[in-house]
Parts: C-alpha cells; sequence; structure tokens
C-alpha cells in the first residue's frame, strides 16, 4: 500500500507540488515494521495505513523546513508529539507537506519551494497554510495527512479541495515538536476523507503532553463513539454574520442546501448572532503577528537554519540571515507584531486586540445556549486563482473571515464538502462546536455523509 501511494505522488506529486520532501526508503522500512506487526498479532487499527505530515511538524531524521529558506537545511533531531503517536499507532510516513511559510497564508503560495496547485483547477490555490496536505488528500496521494490551524489553516484548505479538516479545541493535541506561529492558537489537527477517518486519527493525535504547558489533561475517550446517534433534535444556529455581504452565490446555495439536509435529518435550526465576529480579523492581524514576532526571533543564524554567506559582524550577520530567511509575508507579519507591541502602542493595540478576542468568546458562549452546533460557510468563496490576490494582503486575509473566530475563542471547528459552484470547485460546509465537543461535531458531518456524496467526489485524475 505505501508503495501504491509513493509511486502515486512520483507520477502527480511533482505537477501539484504538495510534498517538500519524500523518502521512499524510509518510509518503505515503517511499512515493512508494520507488517511485522500485523503478522504478530500486534497490529493497531491504523497499523501500516500511510499518511503525510504538513512540514511545520518536526520528525526525526526528516528534512523539517516549515515551507521557508530560513529552515531548508534543517533535518531534525527528534520527533514533534504528533509525529510520535501517528508513530506508535504503527502509521507510515509518506513524506512532509508543502505549506505556507511558517504558516502564515491562505492560499499555499508563500512557500519558498513554490505554490501548490489545486487538484480540481491546476490554476487555482488550494488554500493554506495546509495546502498541501489538503491537495495531498484531495489528489488521493495520501489517504490522510496532518495539518495545523491557526486562523483556519485546517478548515479553509479542506473547503477549498473537497475534503474535512478538523481545528480540535485548543489544548486538546500537544503542539511539542510543531514549530510555533501564534502559540495562543496554532493547533493541530487531522486531515482526511470522511468524518469517520477524522476521528480515527483523531484518537491517536490526542493525549496529554507534559512537555508542553497548554496540553490538556483530559481522560480518554473515543471520538467516533457517536456517529451512528440519530440527529433528531439537534439544534443547528446559523449566525447571520455568515450570510452577510461577501458571500459568493455558489457557496451560499451549497450551505443553504446543506442545511436543508440536516433538517431532514431531524435537526432543527435556530438563527443566533455572533455580533464582534466582525472584529475578528483585526483582532487575528494584530495578536498572530504579535506572537510571531516573538516565536520567529530565535531565527537569527545562530544555532541552525539559514546563516548569510556573508557578513562584518554579528549584528550584520543577523540583520543578512533573517533578511535572506524570510520571505516577504512573514516580514511584512514580523514588522506588525513587532510595532504593535512597542512602547506607546502595546495598549491601544495589543491589550486592546485581547479584550475584543474576549467580547468573541463570550457571544460563542451565548450562541451556545441556543443551539448545540453552529453551521456555516467555511470560506466566502471557492478556489481562487493562483496570484489573483497576492498583491492585496487584506483581501487574502478576508479569506478566513468566517474561521478566524473559532480560533481566537479556542473552539473546536470541522469543515466537509457539501457541494460545488458553477465552475466546478468545491464548497465547504463548516461546523463549530462548544469546548471538547468533537465527538459530536463527527456525529453529525458523518449523518450527513451517510446521507451524501460529496465527500466521495474526487478531482479528475485521483483515484
Amino acid at each position: 500500500m505505501t508503495q501504491e501511494f509513493l509511486n502515486k505522488i512520483n507520477i502527480l506529486g511533482n505537477d501539484l507540488g504538495c510534498f517538500i520532501t519524500v523518502d521512499a526508503e524510509r518510509s518503505l522500512t515503517q511499512a515493512k515494521a508494520a507488517d511485522a506487526r500485523r503478522a504478530a498479532g500486534n497490529a493497531g487499527l491504523l497499523t501500516g495505513v500511510p499518511l503525510a505530515h504538513k512540514d511545520i511538524f518536526c520528525a526525526e531524521g526528516w528534512l523539517t523546513t516549515c515551507g521557508s529558506r530560513m529552515l531548508s537545511n534543517f533535518v531534525s533531531p527528534y520527533d514533534a508529539h504528533v509525529v510520535e503517536r501517528c508513530n506508535a499507532a504503527g502509521m507510515v510516513t509518506l513524506g512532509k507537506t508543502n505549506m505556507d511559510e511558517f504558516a502564515m497564508g491562505s492560499s499555499n503560495e508563500t512557500s519558498y519551494f513554490g505554490p501548490v496547485r489545486n487538484p480540481w483547477n491546476h490554476d487555482t490555490v488550494p488554500g493554506g497554510s495546509s495546502g498541501g496536505s489538503a491537495a495531498a488528500v484531495a489528489a488521493r496521494l495520501a489517504p490522510a495527512a496532518t495539518g495545523t490551524d491557526t486562523g483556519g489553516s485546517i478548515r479553509q484548505p479542506a473547503a477549498l479541495t473537497g475534503i474535512c479538516g478538523l481545528k480540535p479545541t485548543y489544548g486538546l493535541v500537544s503542539r511539542y515538536g510543531m514549530i510555533a506561529f501564534a502559540s495562543s492558537l496554532d493547533q493541530a489537527g487531522p486531515m482526511a476523507r470522511t468524518a469517520e477517518d477524522l476521528g480515527l486519527l483523531l484518537n491517536v493525535m490526542v493525549g496529554h503532553d507534559p512537555r508542553d504547558s497548554t496540553s490538556l489533561e483530559r481522560p480518554a475517550e473515543d471520538y467516533n463513539r457517536d456517529l451512528a446517534k440519530p440527529l433528531k433534535g439537534l439544534r443547528v444556529g446559523l449566525p447571520q454574520e455568515f450570510f452577510a455581504e461577501g458571500l459568493s452565490a455558489g457557496v451560499r446555495h451549497a450551505v443553504e442546501a446543506a442545511v436543508g439536509e440536516y433538517r431532514k435529518l431531524g435537526a432543527t435550526v435556530v438563527d443566533i448572532s455572533l455580533p464582534n465576529m466582525e472584529l475578528s480579523v483585526a483582532v487575528y492581524y494584530v495578536l498572530a503577528p504579535a506572537e510571531a514576532s516573538s516565536n520567529l526571533s530565535r531565527f537569527d543564524g545562530v544555532r541552525y537554519g539559514h546563516r548569510a554567506a556573508a557578513y562584518t559582524d554579528l549584528l550584520d550577520m543577523y540583520k543578512r540571515s533573517r533578511a535572506e530567511g524570510f520571505g516577504a509575508e512573514v516580514k511584512r507579519r514580523i514588522l506588525i507584531g513587532t510595532y504593535v507591541l512597542s512602547h506607546g502602542y502595546y495598549d491601544a493595540y495589543y491589550i486592546r486586540a485581547q479584550k475584543l478576542r474576549r467580547l468573541i468568546a463570550r457571544d460563542f458562549a451565548e450562541a451556545f445556549k441556543q443551539c448545540d452546533v453552529i453551521m456555516g460557510p467555511t470560506s466566502p468563496t471557492t478556489a481562487f486563482r493562483l496570484g489573483e490576490k497576492s498583491a492585496d494582503p487584506v483581501q487574502m486575509y478576508l479569506s478566513d473571515i468566517y474561521t478566524i473566530a473559532v480560533n481566537l475563542a479556542g473552539l473546536p471547528g470541522m469543515s466537509i464538502p457539501c457541494g460545488f459552484d458553477s465552475s466546478g470547485l468545491p464548497v465547504g460546509l463548516q461546523i463549530i462546536g462548544n469546548y471538547f465537543d468533537e465527538a459530536r461535531m463527527l456525529n453529525v458531518a458523518h449523518q450527513y455523509q451517510l446521507a451524501t456524496d460529496w465527500h466521495q467526489r474526487a478531482p479528475a485524475g485521483a483515484q
């Protein structure tokens, strides 16, 4: 099975640009070890199942670049928590997937290694920053993949490529060995073809990790335990802010049709409001760059990563190494973050954004008094053309307008396929749950997938 996927990656991988590193020998060694476990009767449910890891996760002996020139020569000496858990389950690593540089982007165009292309239309983006993982699963180059979600970076590419992706409750999956972008927002999660597969992966990924101070200590649970539960009596909240100006007609039509399907399955629909959601993009682009400017200060050309070839003194080495190592979008966010944390602006921007973040979380708390899950579009549009928004950062940032608030509140959210627009591009339905309500969300998604076949559609050439 591993060899078959490696063959597919060899044929299609370069066209899509979804892998940065593939090591067939290392993958097949893992596969043979999985075969031995199965022969000995020691196999688990996922033993021998191949998957791809987003190149933000450290993996021992693997090049781990974060899509940046800064780390283009960094081979990790240890495994991230997520990689450890997948290895312990007997899963096989197919390779490391392309991504927006340091997870900063919504289109997978900021990678030092070039853009990723959407398997549904190679002239369009797959979304970001986990676009390589999303494209690999959509093109059937991997049955599953890991991703990270700081402001929608699992859900938005899942929507744009027609697959399923889940961002767990903040703290549920350890961030140890996951190269940091914005530490209070980053969260690892699974990407796969079905909600059931997401649950299987989540069962492996979740677990307390003392190496991560934000890792939550909770009893183990089976996230697929409620898959068969009927949806009769489920209360679905529809925020009016998700269906306002800016939502494309094709996305609106597909999402409304999906809500209609939930009505047929026995759910009731409740109109709700998230009045501070419109502030989420502004809040995010104060807080996330502030944390990024701090986290990325470690990349200075001294200990690891890129170092400038020529410099006059230590300070010049710092300047040149960072100027050469970071791309334009990363530099932009470091500058913004440094500015909002600087003396005289900290109170006006950073502290105010933190207060608004609390109001956004409070809006969700009030909404969940009226409903069990919240639904709406994952992205305001389907996949846009490569280069279409590269010159306008604000328009690019607005691609995440429906996903960012979930990260600011620390809530779980997921995207599942729910149709196509008039151009034949996939549309994603976003399902948002209350804290630690992943099992209910997966049940809600699975019941919809039993009644529809959007998740079974594949782009041309994928098998």
